[in-house]
């Protein structure tokens, strides 16, 4: 059912939403936007606006964000059809994942680093990245129909869309945004923020993993700078939102904040970590780390901005901002580990080159997997954990979009 325009009559929080990076991970994401769809039902508010005029995305969450965006008109039908493409994802949808492709792409790569690829010889056959994401291009043409965004803009459905990236040219990280009102780009150290119209381009730059997939070529300022996944350099995943006008953001994240230190998790070992131990911690550092950072520092500056009388704090540039933050409960690498198995053959065997493995005793060999397991066991796997961890906090996330929970048992099998 579609939603009702916000009236401009009605002043209401601006509530912002957060979707950051992680490859595969981001199918967590899209439980955790069912599990909203449902109480929004349960709870009366189906006919309400948007709940999230403002959304922001990096990495692989710039494509779920910018697909919510798309569908802003109807929040339930747009989260069932996204979650339909993660439900039934395999790994040759988003790159290229038959022999032939891993010759082309992986084999080279490996084949051409240890060779020395520099040499004048080789330049000719210069890798750009570890696999071909090609399908996922046709993959936005479906998921993601953008044509549809001015109108929804215009119509008052949709406040704003940014999505990140990182320039390899230039070193800054930068927001790309399309909003409805006259908002003027804000320009930070090492950050800044550029009016465009977004494009699928957009989506894979800022879900380049490094590395992993090739950086896409884009024109800012009139001239061309290649960039690569939005995670990166990322010192403030929070600050789109909140510059867009946010007074309420929605983080959802990939990893880490609430991950227990369980039994499974291995003591250090002085055995020698493998490349695909040490791609993973990175990764690790580039997706998660800055953003539990910048939680927080909101945190903090909403902690300081209490003790500041009403009067003064009107003077104050700072303002506070509610957040709701939902994270996996369980490890996801653990999770990963028992799935490298349904990964393709040809990107399987690749990987166990790297040092990829399913050791459950181990799961810290199964990080890099974790990024790169578009496959429909692990993708289910994490939708549902993203689920169960949402209505686990059901009154906590009633509270935050305003919703009288009166505790109607929720739909179920609307998903399958």
């Amino acid at each position: 059912m579609p939603n009702a325009a916000p009236s401009p009559d009605t002043p209401s929080l601006r509530t912002g939403l957060l979707l950051t990076g992680g490859g595969a991970r981001a199918a967590y994401q899209v439980g955790v936007l069912e599990a909203i769809a449902d109480l929004r039902h349960a709870c009366g508010a189906r006919r309400e606006p948007n709940p999230f005029p403002i959304i922001t995305g990096t990495s692989a969450g710039a494509i779920n964000a910018a697909a919510l965006a798309c569908g802003a008109d109807d929040f339930d039908r747009t989260v069932r059809r996204i979650a339909r493409v993660w439900r039934q994802f395999h790994a040759s949808q988003v790159y290229g994942a038959d022999s032939l492709s891993v010759m082309r792409s992986g084999a080279r790569w490996l084949t051409l680093v240890s060779l020395g690829w520099a040499l004048a010889r080789w330049r000719r056959l210069r890798p750009r990245s570890l696999l071909d994401n090609a399908p996922l291009e046709k993959l936005l043409v479906k998921l993601v129909p953008l044509t549809r965004l001015p109108r929804l803009l215009r119509k008052g459905h949709l406040t704003a869309l940014a999505v990140t990236a990182s320039s390899y040219s230039s070193g800054e990280h930068v927001t790309f945004f399309e909003s409805a009102d006259g908002e003027q780009p804000w320009v930070r150290s090492q950050r800044k923020a550029v009016r465009d119209r977004i494009t699928h381009e957009h989506l894979l730059a800022s879900s380049a993993i490094p590395f992993v997939f090739p950086a896409k070529g884009i024109t800012v300022d009139h001239h061309t700078e290649y960039f690569g996944d939005g995670s990166m350099r990322q010192s403030a995943p929070i600050a789109a939102a909140i510059h867009l006008g946010a007074d309420r953001v929605l983080v959802i994240g990939a990893g880490r904040m609430h991950e227990p230190q369980s039994d499974s998790t291995p003591p250090p070992t002085p055995s020698y970590p493998s490349l695909a131990q040490i791609a993973g911690h990175a990764l690790s550092n580039i997706f998660l780390d800055a953003l539990w950072v910048d939680v927080e520092r909101v945190k903090r500056i909403n902690q300081t901005l209490s003790l500041v009388p009403e009067e003064k704090r009107q003077h104050s540039a700072l303002r506070p901002v509610e957040l709701l933050v939902i994270a996996p409960s369980q490890r996801l690498d653990a999770i990963a580990a028992r799935h490298v198995g349904d990964l393709p053959g040809p990107v399987r065997s690749m990987l166990a080159a790297l040092g990829v493995t399913s050791n459950m005793a181990d799961v810290r060999g199964a990080a890099l997997a974790s990024y790169l397991l578009f496959e429909q066991g692990y993708t289910q796997e994490l939708m549902a954990l993203g689920r169960k961890d949402t209505l686990a906090r059901r009154a906590e996330v009633c509270h935050f979009f305003g919703w009288k929970d009166s505790g109607a048992e929720l739909r179920t099998g609307q998903h399958r």
